[in-house]
């Protein structure tokens, strides 16, 4: 897929498993089990997958996936698995090294985007990504120094504290153009100041909707995750945002499903739904 200057392309970096309820908040699990199987211990399937942008004298990376770092014991728990495909040999098989990437965009620092920010070398923790530019929203830098309770198992320090020690951070006020044809929306639902990157050349539109819908099954409104520290705020947001992309023709890039990379939206009788499901590499 093409827009504007930019190449772009999905980056797969394995998957990992979550509770299913946790995921599905108030939707009970007679409705959420038949699209999102759960395992033995109730966990359901998330990819954790990134974009790659390339065009303009520009390598950026938006979202890092889970990294790894983690111990054996957080791998048992995630049920990670890397075997397929990690960042840095999917980055490979596009031709891109580490220090090639100029820019990194984070839509937030939970470990499951912001982890592979950061590697393990030499028992040290250091930027995956030396040369890139790291940008965060300033509101949501401030919440990952100091989480409130609730939010504090998302959070892992040592996914993105060095990038403010080697000078590689860059704050974002709010919603704005952050590079060439890239701007951010801003929601409040899933955490403070998660940023959704918004691709666009005024013909085609792409947004990355992260974790206001981290699968295809969450298009519904009322399916909100319980994980979302707002969760009628994310409501909110998903009625102002999905009539939004529907109108505008917009794909919708999924970080999270696992078998599903991009949607197209249509109007329904409830809602929004899926018009149809697509590749970047067919778009």
């Amino acid at each position: 897929m093409v827009i504007g200057p930019y190449t772009l392309h999905c980056i797969e970096t394995g998957t990992f498993a979550l509770d299913g309820g946790a995921m599905f908040g108030v939707v009970p699990w007679v409705f959420w089990s038949k699209t999102n199987p759960p395992d033995e211990k109730n966990r359901v399937t998330l990819a954790a997958r990134c974009l790659l942008l390339i065009g303009g004298g520009r390598i950026v990376l938006i979202d890092t996936g889970n990294g790894a770092k983690f111990t054996d014991k957080q791998k048992e728990i995630f049920r990670l698995e890397t075997l397929s495909s990690d960042l840095i040999s999917s980055l490979r098989r596009h031709g891109v090294a580490p220090d090639d990437v100029t820019d990194v965009v984070l839509t937030h620092l939970h470990f499951d985007h912001a982890g592979g920010s950061t590697m393990l070398r030499d028992g040290r923790v250091v930027p995956t990504f030396p040369r890139a530019r790291h940008y965060v929203q300033r509101e949501h830098w401030l919440l990952s120094r100091q989480p409130t309770d609730r939010d504090r198992a998302s959070f892992m320090n040592n996914d993105y504290a060095v990038l403010e020690q080697h000078g590689l951070l860059v704050l974002v006020d709010g919603e704005q153009e952050i590079l060439p044809g890239i701007r951010v929306i801003v929601t409040n639902g899933h955490t403070a100041s998660q940023q959704l990157p918004l691709i666009s050349d005024g013909r085609k539109t792409l947004l990355y909707a992260c974790d206001l819908i981290p699968f295809m099954s969450h298009l519904p409104y009322p399916y909100v995750m319980g994980f979302d520290v707002r969760p009628l705020i994310t409501l909110e947001e998903k009625k102002r945002i999905l009539p939004m992309a529907e109108e505008g023709g917009w794909i919708l890039f999924l970080e999270h499903d696992p078998h599903v990379e991009a949607v197209v939206l249509r109007k329904i009788e409830k809602g929004i739904g899926v018009d149809r499901v697509v590749t970047l590499a067919e778009e």
